[in-house]
């Protein structure tokens, strides 16, 4: 797999575009810090036919939010659970919110709920 994917994978945020050494690289860590999130479960890049890792763009933004937590002092399995937790908060967040919206009342101009009530 080439480093810049086909053009129909452009725009494709989970496109396997990168090599090991050039997530690195991008991110100014080490390939020892990208397998370390790998083996705490954060990331799981996919394998190229010769077995060599390969990360998508969602993967690198992960792990960049991994390495700047541990760039403030919090060790990687640590870092690695509080980015599992804040992407279910997140995502609870924005089911409260669908729960909501599907809850407000709908064309009822006369009934409750539909003035202000202070």
């Amino acid at each position: 797999m080439p480093d810049n994917p086909p053009a129909g994978h452009l725009d494709d945020d989970d496109y396997p575009a990168y090599t090991m050494g050039r997530a690195a690289d991008l991110l100014g860590t080490t390939p020892a810090f990208l397998r370390a999130v790998g083996e705490a479960g954060l990331i799981t890049p996919l394998r190229s036919e010769g077995g060599h890792r390969r990360y998508s763009r969602r993967q690198l933004r992960i792990a960049a939010r991994a390495r700047e937590l541990v760039g403030q002092g919090t060790p990687v399995e640590a870092a690695c659970r509080i980015i599992d937790l804040e992407d279910r908060l997140g995502e609870a967040l924005r089911h409260n919110e669908a729960l909501r919206r599907d809850e407000e009342p709908r064309g009822r101009p006369d009934g409750p709920g539909t003035g202000d009530d202070r």
